[in-house]
């Protein structure tokens, strides 16, 4: 029969039999030799044996790990940058108002007793006041009970709490900001000698009442935690010792994981057989998270003390040391400032947990109770309080220190900056401006503005403004608005001509006629006066007081325009600037600070000084690093610079500048130059008095017109913030190779103090006039106007 077509054919294949296995000896089944087992003695001991030796390598790498952090730089430290410390001192000048805003800015706050560091009181021009301890990079604060008396905006006198007279006394600096690291972290910090001991005590009692009798790890609170826990059927309860989170925050991520605890926990322990309970108590002080300000997160409890009262950590009392403990548990949840009830009632909490274990008595908890919370409207300082001085401060510590250093070595930097003049500049560019926008319309209104505020003696910049809104940190003006300058470059033209005395002086008689310049490239170029008029031949001081623009080409291009540029140069400014010759009208941009540093070498009486913010830098343990002296460099002789004061206080009195006086007081004698641009873009005022310079520039960003001359403009707002400021009057020295002259305006020549038209000016000795102008007496030209009327 045909196979089925599902049957497979057969084969046959060739077999080789297998040997068979022999038998055990005795039958039965297979039996290990002994120790041979799978899981026998010797496996165990094997797997011990490694598990030790991974144990120990484990126990020795969170050791090592624990020991050299803790030994070694625990924390990346942002440098700190303070202001200037205030200086005070019988007949120092100084308003009421702004030691009081000082004091504000310090985190001094008002009492009726006067009795611990950080407190003031304060009857009208009367200051009682208890100073802090603080050390400055070059003395040590010592903090003191003071009666100081202000009279007549000046200082009157200065006593210690016995009455005797102190000489001078100062107060610490303002903190004004920081450098900060990639991750924003802030602390200041502090040595647990500096806690007041009630504030520990109120920590351990609230967050690890057994933390100087564990070793790290509490078994009782850890089974307590779960039992609380069991009952509940969720997380009520952590069992985590100071020590444990400690470890947490400093080593580990919050990952929440049996693996990650038990490392925790070997952690705590291996920490709390090294270093000793106070030890760990001052890291955690100093590490724990404790808020937010905007991208800055607030750690330790000497900033945290800070930030929530504007006080050293010293000076809390109880309710704030009760708070601070209550932020721990939950710094979000917890803010006083956004949820101040349940900050409140937290801190009631603890506050009962210390009358409960004997921490303080119920007495001191009920008064503690009935305080508010105590909490500053907004922190004391703010990174952004001065964000344009920062940027120059960041600017020049850049040039000294890597950027690594400065985000966390913990440097201190102490600066130029003095919170009463910024205080002024700003308050000066704001309201100014908002005036100017209603005299002159939306054009002005939307302008943007700069102020620059140096020291003359110290070439120090004591307040920098970079634009009406004070606290936006974006583009700085005054150190980055290259703007042309305008008229301000004119002294430098006219210095030019007067260190040539023997064919310059202020008397000589200059062309104020049209002129038309062609440069090498075959552009004619034809500068026009202001008024549109010109004045025929004038003197050399009084072409520079109205600013005649054909007057300042023709002496310009007289003396040599690589002359005129050697003086800018000379005069501080470090840009190159192009050779043309509109650059004698300041055509060429500058940004204000290198106007100001032009301006400073002229009040300095010719010696240039680089402008500087920073005064000294030192470790985070108070050492000095580095400091910055006062470089000078002469640069002019007195002589030559006097003729130029002489000229620009001219200015001020009967030229572009002086409107100012309709509000300063005359003795001041002012000197300065207003500057205007084509098309009025840009309106700048730079000026000086015994002690203050400070440059004013005004206009649009997209450089359209703001229609301003720099009298209406950046004179303005510059008259308002001395106003402010009640500068020292200039009283310059008269160099002894100058000798003062009467001479006759029309000619130049020598005249008599009886004679019409005379002045009396300053000359370097042997550059007067010889020849004599006729004279008509004053009193004959009287007589011959009263017989004239009458016929």
């Amino acid at each position: 029969m045909p196979a089925s077509k599902n049957t497979k054919p057969k084969t046959t294949r060739s077999k080789t039999p297998k040997p068979r296995a022999a038998k055990p000896k005795g039958g039965g089944k297979k039996r290990s030799a002994p120790g041979k087992s799978l899981f026998g003695y010797g496996f165990w001991l094997k797997l011990a044996l490694v598990l030790g030796v991974v144990a120990v390598v484990v126990l020795a790498y969170l050791d090592a790990l624990v020991t050299d952090k803790f030994e070694g730089r625990r924390w990346a430290l942002p440098a700190k940058v303070y202001a200037r410390p205030l200086e005070l001192f019988a007949g120092q000048s100084l308003r009421a108002d702004n030691l009081a805003h000082e004091l504000k800015l310090l985190g001094y706050r008002e009492s009726s007793e006067v009795n611990r560091p950080g407190q003031y009181q304060r009857q009208w021009n009367r200051f009682s006041l208890f100073t802090r301890d603080f050390k400055l990079w070059n003395e040590q604060l010592v903090g003191q009970r003071v009666e100081l008396r202000i009279s007549g905006d000046k200082v009157a006198s200065i006593t210690d709490a016995a009455g005797a007279p102190i000489d001078l006394m100062t107060l610490e600096p303002y903190h004004i900001g920081g450098i900060y690291p990639t991750h924003h972290e802030d602390r200041s910090l502090i040595r647990i000698e500096e806690v007041p001991g009630f504030v520990v005590q109120t920590l351990v009692a609230v967050e690890d009442q057994g933390f100087h009798s564990h070793h790290g790890v509490s078994p009782k609170a850890i089974s307590r935690a779960m039992w609380a826990n069991l009952k509940s059927g969720r997380v009520v309860q952590g069992g985590s010792t100071l020590t444990q989170q400690l470890v947490k925050n400093f080593y580990l991520s919050s990952e929440q994981t049996l693996s990650r605890k038990a490392e925790e926990a070997l952690m705590a322990i291996l920490l709390d057989f090294h270093y000793s309970k106070d030890e760990i108590l001052e890291a955690y002080l100093n590490e724990i998270y404790l808020g937010q300000a905007g991208s800055r997160a607030i750690h330790g409890f000497g900033l945290g003390s800070q930030y929530y009262f504007g006080r050293s950590v010293r000076e809390l009392k109880l309710h704030q040391a009760a708070l601070l403990v209550a932020i721990v548990k939950g710094p979000s949840y917890y803010n006083p400032r956004r949820h101040p009830q349940r900050a409140m009632a937290r801190r009631d909490l603890v506050l009962d947990i210390l009358a409960a274990e004997g921490v303080a008595t119920a007495d001191q908890v009920e008064w503690a109770k009935r305080q508010p919370l105590d909490v500053i409207a907004k922190p004391s300082w703010s990174p952004a309080a001065y964000p344009a001085y920062m940027d120059l401060v960041k600017r020049q510590l850049h040039r000294d220190y890597n950027a690594e250093d400065l985000t966390s070595e913990g440097l201190h930097v102490y600066t130029s900056l003095d919170p009463m003049v910024q205080r002024d500049a700003e308050q000066s560019l704001e309201q100014g401006m908002a005036q100017l926008g209603r005299n002159f319309g939306a054009q002005v209104a939307s302008a943007e503005g700069a102020i620059v505020v140096t020291s003359t003696d110290t070439a120090e910049v004591l307040a920098l403004v970079g634009g009406k809104d004070t606290k936006y940190s974006g583009f700085n003006r005054a150190l980055d608005a290259v703007r042309p300058v305008g008229s301000l470059l004119k002294p430098a033209v006219y210095l030019s001509a007067l260190v040539m005395p023997e064919r310059y002086t202020l008397a000589t008689l200059v062309d104020d006629e049209p002129v038309t310049i062609t440069s090498e490239g075959g552009k004619d170029w034809t500068p026009r006066n202001f008024d549109h008029k010109s004045h025929g031949m004038v003197p050399l001081r009084h072409a520079l007081a109205q600013s005649y623009n054909q007057a300042t080409a023709r002496l310009g291009m007289a003396v040599g325009l690589d002359r005129v540029l050697k003086t800018i140069s000379d005069l501080g400014v470090t840009r190159e600037l192009p050779a043309y010759p509109s650059i004698m009208l300041g055509a060429s941009g500058l940004a204000p600070i290198e106007v100001a540093g032009m301006y400073q070498t002229i009040a300095a009486g010719g010696f240039d000084a680089p402008l500087r913010s920073i005064r000294a830098v030192t470790n985070a343990h108070g050492e000095p690093l580095r400091r910055y002296p006062l470089n000078i460099e002469q640069r002019f002789s007195p002589e030559q610079i006097h003729l130029i004061y002489y000229a620009l206080q001219e200015t001020m009195r009967e030229g572009t500048g002086k409107s100012a006086y309709k509000i300063l007081p005359a003795d001041l004698n002012i000197a300065g130059k207003t500057g205007s641009t084509d098309d009025l873009r840009d309106s700048w005022f730079a000026g000086f008095t015994g002690d203050r310079l400070s440059v004013v520039w005004l206009g649009n960003d997209d450089n359209s017109p703001i229609g301003l001359t720099g009298g209406r403009g950046g004179l303005q707002i510059w008259v308002e913030l001395m106003r402010r400021l009640q500068p020292q009057p200039f009283t310059g020295v008269i160099p002894a190779n100058i000798e003062y002259m009467w001479i006759d305006e029309a000619t130049g020549l020598a005249s008599s103090k009886r004679c019409m038209g005379a002045r009396y000016m300053p000359f370097i000795k042997g550059s007067g006039p010889t020849r004599k102008a006729s004279c008509t007496s004053r009193a004959s030209e009287l007589g011959e106007w009263i017989r004239s009327w009458f016929d």
